[in-house]
């Protein structure tokens, strides 16, 4: 019934000095200079034309022009007439075209990611590319149709709920065809259907429910519904959807399905080295892939909303997903309507994703120094919304450090909070993180508390014997992040855990590292290519798969007679041999460190049954001078 058109080909992009190049869609005018450091990256407006022929449509269908992705605002133009226009970079908009069409037809998109004082972001750690950087379509429906005209939804929201062991599942739809009824199949995994109703706000029963339960079962249901005219099926929509339940307490944590459950993952963002934010879904994949094989159960889409595949993913793997908008670091006076609309388009278009629990409001805003007094109400404007829109998921928000932990906004605006601390990195000290957590816990104990960032910057060249802060080397994100992951476990009361960041990224202002322009805090590099040995201590916590990974194998250099071998695994009892020769077998959790003589060249082996891992380290008169950071890293001091 509905008839779906890429026009991701063949466009002309014509950048601000007036380049003209062909490209393809996704697109962004960014992969390169927003990702080199000197925070000079062109931000302004680009043109994109492309010509397209009259689509094959009927008197009384409706063709719609639809975008997925434009950062950061849009103005479309067809035919010389303006059809749409659009403030907000992530999220997906429509507009109905029909009257406007020809036998040819010439597309304009303006995009415009410039500096200005009322769409976010404006200012923030990361870069924001501008381009159309995910799929453009045209979209052929019936003149009777699902809603397509309001903040880019499906025009559909399936809200299910658990009744002991079933579960009613209220199905609510909005079409425009008055003398139209809807016909509602709900259909299990195996496509069987399992309840069947009629009506735009309607409850179904599915017997014997089968639970979406995160990570482990990731069970999902499709919900189809059918407009009908005259008896005539005129469109259809369909949405896979989860049933599960979820609560967190202040004291134990987070709870799916009755069982605690504690909440242990990453943040991420959607950049990769050389494309930018224009991904393919096989980017999507890798990215996803990686997160899941070291065992994560949460994944923290930071600071947007995320390309609607991605979720998608999320439901199919079972990852608890924080869903936010990017009203971030600096609250804008005149921002607020356009904090209204990102978070109500968040909410319309990502509602029947069972992997989102929780919806977030903003990040780090209380920077913001200027107009605290709308900042608040802003943020009340938002939870409000929130609570309004979706009654069924709590409101977060991730505070900033400075805040403290008195500060109103960590106790009066959001349902649960998080706090984005970096204790031991951006200041020294990783026992202080103890201290915050217990004295907040102490103080507000039916506070429901969490990170939402943590970590530390590492590039996986730099190497020291000795670790220390701000030493960008491998070995001291591994020293933080097995105090991190100790630190979490003894704490279950946390409700969610989540590791900035689980990729490097760009962020054009930043210069660390030796390598301008980028945030060094993954677990992986920016190209995707390289593991940093802390990927693999969240795998030896988190993981059930089965490894031991021998750290420190880019550290092959090293002057010392006697040399410390660190060994990661999740397998109780891990033996390392040098040149053949048992060196030890030690039996524990997760760490497992050897002392080993430093003599000529030496080929490690670790092993556990039959797991094995390799490396190679030589002895060396002085110092391998690469290993040391070149350019001085400052103290890891932040991005502002």
């Amino acid at each position: 019934m509905r008839k779906i058109t890429l026009l991701n080909q063949d466009w002309t992009f014509v950048y601000h000095d007036g380049t003209r190049t062909q490209v393809d869609i996704p697109h962004t005018w960014n992969n390169l200079d927003g990702q080199d450091g000197g925070n000079d990256y062109y931000r302004g407006t680009c043109r994109y034309y492309k010509t397209f022929p009259k689509p094959d449509f009927g008197a009384r269908e409706r063709v719609y022009l639809e975008f997925r992705g434009v950062n950061a605002s849009a103005r479309v133009l067809l035919n010389g007439e303006t059809v749409v226009t659009h403030d907000g970079g992530y999220s997906t908009f429509r507009a109905d075209i029909t009257k406007y069409l020809k036998a040819e037809n010439d597309l304009l998109v303006e995009a415009d990611n410039s500096v200005n004082d009322r769409v976010y972001p404006q200012k923030a750690d990361f870069t924001f590319y501008g381009g159309i950087y995910r799929d453009v379509m045209l979209l052929t429906v019936s003149e009777n149709h699902f809603d397509l005209d309001y903040f880019g939804g499906p025009g559909i929201a399936v809200t299910p709920t658990v009744l002991g062991k079933d579960s009613s599942v209220r199905v609510q739809s909005w079409h425009n065809a008055g003398r139209g009824t809807v016909a509602l199949r709900l259909l299990d995994g195996d496509g069987n259907v399992v309840a069947s109703g009629e009506g735009t706000d309607t409850a179904m029963i599915i017997p014997n429910v089968h639970l979406w339960d995160g990570i482990d079962d990731p069970y999902l249901y499709t919900c189809v519904a059918t407009l009908m005219v005259d008896g005539v099926a005129v469109d259809q929509v369909s949405a896979h959807f989860g049933v599960r339940t979820f609560y967190v307490d202040p004291q134990k944590g987070f709870f799916l399905n009755g069982r605690s459950y504690p909440l242990r993952g990453v943040c991420r963002h959607q950049d990769w080295k050389g494309i930018g934010n224009a991904l393919t879904r096989e980017h999507h994949d890798t990215d996803m892939a990686m997160i899941r094989e070291i065992g994560a159960n949460t994944i923290r889409l930071a600071h947007y909303q995320h390309d609607q595949y991605f979720y998608d993913l999320c439901d199919r793997y079972g990852m608890v997903v924080w869903a936010e908008i990017p009203y971030i670091s600096e609250h804008m006076r005149g921002g607020r309507e356009n904090t209204v609309s990102q978070m109500t388009e968040l909410i319309v278009q990502n509602y029947n994703h069972p992997s989102i629990c929780v919806w977030g409001i903003s990040n780090e805003i209380t920077i913001s120094t200027k107009d605290k007094k709308d900042m608040l109400d802003n943020h009340r404007v938002l939870n409000d919304l929130i609570h309004e829109m979706d009654p069924t998921r709590p409101t977060t928000l991730a505070c900033y450090a400075v805040c403290g932990p008195f500060n109103p906004v960590a106790h009066k605006v959001s349902d649960i909070v998080s706090w984005n601390l970096y204790l031991g990195w951006y200041v020294p000290g990783m026992f202080l993180n103890d201290l915050w957590v217990d004295f907040f816990h102490w103080m507000y104990p039916n506070r429901c508390l969490g990170y939402s960032e943590y970590g530390c910057e590492c590039m996986p060249n730099l190497h020291s014997a000795h670790p220390k802060r701000g030493d960008q080397s491998e070995e001291y994100q591994c020293k933080y992040n097995e105090y991190m992951l100790r630190f979490f476990e003894k704490r279950p009361f946390m409700w969610a855990t989540h590791l900035w960041n689980m990729f490097d990224f760009a962020a054009d202002a930043r210069n660390q590292g030796g390598e301008p322009g980028m945030n060094h805090k993954g677990l992986v590099t920016f190209d995707r290519k390289t593991r940093k040995d802390s990927f693999y201590i969240y795998k030896a916590y988190w993981s059930t798969e089965p490894f031991v990974h021998i750290c420190g194998k880019r550290f092959a250099d090293r002057v010392e007679k006697v040399t410390q071998i660190k060994v990661y695994s999740n397998q109780d009892t891990v033996t390392l041999y040098a040149n053949g020769k048992e060196v030890g077998t030690q039996t524990g959790s997760r760490v497992f460190t050897f002392r080993v003589e430093n003599a000529g060249e030496t080929k490690l082996e670790a092993v556990s049954g039959k797991l094995r891992d390799t490396a190679v380290i030589r002895r060396v008169k002085k110092p391998n001078p690469s290993y040391k950071l070149q350019k001085d890293g400052g103290d890891g001091g932040n991005w502002t």
